[in-house]
C-alpha cells in the first residue's frame, strides 16, 4: 500500500441542473490561473462533463464511479489519475445523496466522497427562493452522517441578496457559505437528449471560461476553497502494476466529433494489455490507419452526422472489409448505430451506414434502457472470463436487432433483457463498458487481436 497527499474537494448540488459543470470549470480554470495545476474528476458515468474539464485545464479527466469499481479500485484510480497536480477537484453527478436506482447511496456522490475522504462543497441554485433555502440546507445537512460538506455556493442570486442570506445561513446552520455566482444570461452550458452539448459546439469556450473564471474570484473565496481541499487527509490506495512491454498490436480507436465517448481507464487497460492506439475519423478519413490489428468503435452522436457518416463510402467499406476479414472488433453504442444497414436521423430520414450489422436503428424519442446495468454472457464465456462486467445504458436510439448473445440486468430491481452480438472476435451493442470491472475482456480483445496481428503478418509460428 502507499498513501498521497492530494488536496481535493468535490463541488456537488442538490439537483441536476444546479450549475455543477459550469462552476467546475470556472473553478478550474481559476486555480490553473492561480498556478495550482489542478486535475480534474467527474463522479458517475457521464462522458461530457470530462469533456468540457478537459478543455478547460488541457489535460484528461477522469471518471470515478463507485457501481463500476470497488473501494481498493476507487482509491487507486484517483490516486495514480491525479498524478502530479497541485489539487484536485470532482464533480458530482445528479443530486449529492442519489445513487442506484434514485433511492440508494451506492453510486452517488456522497459515497465517493466518503471513500475518498473529500470535503464537499454545495452548490445550491436560489433563484426564485428565500427564507426556504434553510430549510432545504437543514434537511440535506442532517442526512450528511460523516459530516463532509463543508461548505455552501449560492448560485444565480445578486450579491445583495447573498450578503442578507450569508450571515443567516451561518448562523443557524453553522456552515460556511463561502461565495454566490450571479445569473449569466451570455454563458450557458446548454443540453440535448443525452446532457449538454459538446465543448467545441460552445462558441469561445476557453474565452468564455477564462472571463467566467475572473468573475468567480470577485464573488467566491477561492482561497478558502483551496484551504478546504488542503485540509483532506492521505489516500492510502494500491499502486498499479505498471508494464514496461512493447505494445504488440494496434486498435484503431474512432475518434471525432461523432464517436468521443470513451473512459480513459477503458484506454489505459487496452494499452497495458498490450495495445498501442491509434486514433481515426469515421466522419474524414477514408481508411483505417495502417497496419490495425483491432477496431473500437465507441459511443457518441453518430445520429447528428448521419449524412456525412453515410456518404464517406471509403470509410464504411473499409470497416466493413475489416470486420469480415476478421480483425477484432468491439463497438458501443454509437459505434453499434454505425454498424448498422441503416441509421435515421433526428427528422427520421434512413441513411446507410457499415451494414455488418443487418438491422435499422430508430429514434424512439424517449430514453432506452436507462442506467447503470451489469453485462453477463450467455453461452460460452467469450469476452467476460473472469466475471461480469459494468456499464451503462444511455440513448435514445434502438435497434431492430439489438442481439441476444449477452443478458443485461439492472442493479435495483428485477428487470433484465438479451442484447449484443457476440462471436470470439466481436462484441456490439447498446452497452457503454467499463472495461477494469472485468479486465479479462480487455485482455481478451488484445489476445484476439494478437493472432490477427499473427495471420496477418504471417508471423503465426516463428519465434
Amino acid at each position: 500500500m502507499a498513501e498521497k497527499k492530494m488536496p481535493r474537494v468535490m463541488i456537488a448540488a442538490l439537483k441536476s441542473g444546479s450549475g455543477k459543470t459550469l462552476f467546475t470549470c470556472m473553478l478550474l480554470e481559476a486555480l490553473k490561473q492561480r498556478g495550482l495545476n489542478p486535475a480534474a474528476f467527474k463522479c458517475g458515468p457521464d462522458y461530457i462533463d470530462p469533456m468540457f474539464h478537459k478543455k478547460v485545464i488541457g489535460v484528461p479527466s477522469y471518471n470515478l464511479d463507485a457501481f463500476f469499481s470497488e473501494s481498493r479500485d476507487l482509491k487507486s484510480s484517483f490516486a495514480e489519475n491525479s498524478g502530479g497536480a497541485g489539487i484536485a477537484v470532482l464533480e458530482g453527478v445528479m443530486g449529492v445523496f442519489d445513487g442506484l436506482g434514485g433511492i440508494k447511496e451506492e453510486g452517488s456522490s456522497y459515497q465517493i466522497a466518503g471513500i475518498l475522504g473529500v470535503p464537499i462543497v454545495l452548490v445550491i441554485d436560489v433563484h426564485g427562493m428565500g427564507r426556504t433555502v434553510l430549510s432545504v440546507l437543514a434537511g440535506v445537512l442532517r442526512y450528511d452522517a460523516k459530516k463532509l460538506i463543508r461548505g455552501i455556493i449560492l448560485n444565480r442570486t445578486t450579491r445583495s441578496f447573498y450578503e442578507t442570506l450569508k450571515p443567516v445561513i451561518e448562523e443557524e446552520l453553522s456552515i460556511a457559505v463561502l461565495g454566490y455566482y450571479p445569473v449569466r444570461k451570455n454563458l450557458c452550458l446548454e443540453s440535448r437528449h443525452l446532457g449538454l452539448k459538446m465543448p467545441d459546439e460552445v462558441r469561445n469556450i476557453k474565452e468564455q471560461m477564462r472571463q467566467a473564471a475572473a468573475e468567480l474570484e470577485a464573488s467566491v473565496d477561492v482561497e478558502a476553497v483551496a484551504a478546504l481541499a488542503a485540509d483532506a487527509a492521505a489516500v492510502s490506495y494500491a499502486p498499479w502494476q505498471r508494464t514496461n512491454t512493447a505494445p504488440a498490436v494496434k486498435i484503431a480507436v474512432a475518434m471525432d466529433e461523432a464517436f468521443c465517448f470513451y473512459y480513459e481507464d477503458n484506454l489505459r487497460l487496452l494499452k497495458e494489455a498490450g495495445a498501442q492506439t491509434v486514433f481515426f475519423s469515421p466522419l474524414r478519413d477514408t481508411a483505417l490507419p495502417k497496419d490495425v490489428d483491432g477496431l473500437l468503435l465507441g459511443g457518441g452522436y453518430p445520429e447528428l452526422y448521419a449524412k456525412e457518416l453515410a456518404g464517406n463510402e471509403a470509410m464504411k467499406k473499409a470497416v466493413r472489409e475489416a470486420i469480415e476479414n476478421g480483425m477484432p472488433s468491439v463497438a458501443e453504442c454509437g459505434g453499434f448505430l454505425y454498424l448498422h444497414e441503416e441509421l435515421e436521423d433526428a427528422q427520421g430520414n434512413p441513411h446507410a451506414m457499415c451494414g455488418v450489422v443487418r438491422g435499422r436503428c430508430y429514434n424512439t424519442g424517449k430514453p432506452v434502457r436507462f442506467g447503470y446495468i451489469t453485462v453477463e454472457e450467455t453461452g460460452e464465456k467469450v469476452w467476460g472470463k473472469g466475471g461480469e462486467l459494468r456499464g451503462h445504458e444511455f440513448h435514445y436510439y434502438d435497434s431492430t436487432v439489438n442481439g441476444e448473445d449477452c443478458i443485461a440486468r439492472k442493479p435495483v430491481g428485477k428487470k433484465e433483457w438479451a442484447c449484443v452480438h457476440e462471436k470470439d472476435n466481436c462484441w456490439w451493442g447498446f452497452p457503454h463498458l467499463y472495461y477494469p470491472s472485468c479486465p479479462g475482456f480487455a485482455v481478451h480483445f488484445i489476445q484476439k487481436a494478437m493472432e490477427f496481428h499473427q495471420r496477418r503478418t504471417g508471423s503465426e509460428g516463428k519465434k
